[in-house]
């Protein structure tokens, strides 16, 4: 198996093809407002809607910087603020999903189009070529699916039984 048919099958596994871990589309699918928004009453977690919100961030600059469009890339002061969720109401955490969905498709689809020598090819903004990104931004987003399904299981919101 090649690199690239490698890479778009650990993409698509976070968003929306079961594998090992559940994808982030199906994962969302019945999660209420009230339950993006909750966090635990002890500790320092983040909800839902804020992991949610830190992985477009960086999908999203990502998507910008390969694009060339470094004027329209999300800024941040630091990487807590990444998390920051816009005003809360239910449109908005609507908007937010839709939103990842529709960039972490867009980079699938930069990713299926991509020439050998493009998947090597360092992104301006970035330290690597585009394949080692998406393959870090893959991991990262799977280590962040795996803590909105354990608060999805804290708020007893979780099916007993599933197909992943």
């Amino acid at each position: 198996m090649d690199v690239k048919t490698l890479l778009l099958q650990q993409w698509a596994s976070c968003l929306d093809e079961e594998d090992w871990f559940p994808p982030l589309e199906k994962v969302l699918e019945d999660i209420t407002f009230e339950q993006a928004i909750w966090k635990p009453a002890d500790g320092p977690m983040n909800s839902i809607w804020e992991l949610v919100c830190h992985l477009l961030f960086n999908e999203k600059r990502f998507l910008m910087r390969f694009l060339g469009e470094t004027a329209n890339e999300p800024k941040a002061e630091n990487n807590e603020s990444t998390f920051r969720l816009p005003t809360e109401t239910l449109e908005n955490w609507k908007k937010t999903k839709q939103e990842y969905f529709y960039v972490h498709r867009e980079l699938g689809k930069i990713l299926a189009k991509s020439e050998h020598e493009d998947l090597y090819r360092q992104i301006p903004g970035e330290d690597h070529s585009l394949v080692l990104e998406l393959k870090s931004l893959a991991m990262h987003d799977a280590y962040h699916i795996g803590q909105i399904v354990f608060l999805n299981k804290m708020q007893g919101a979780w099916a007993g039984k599933r197909g992943f």
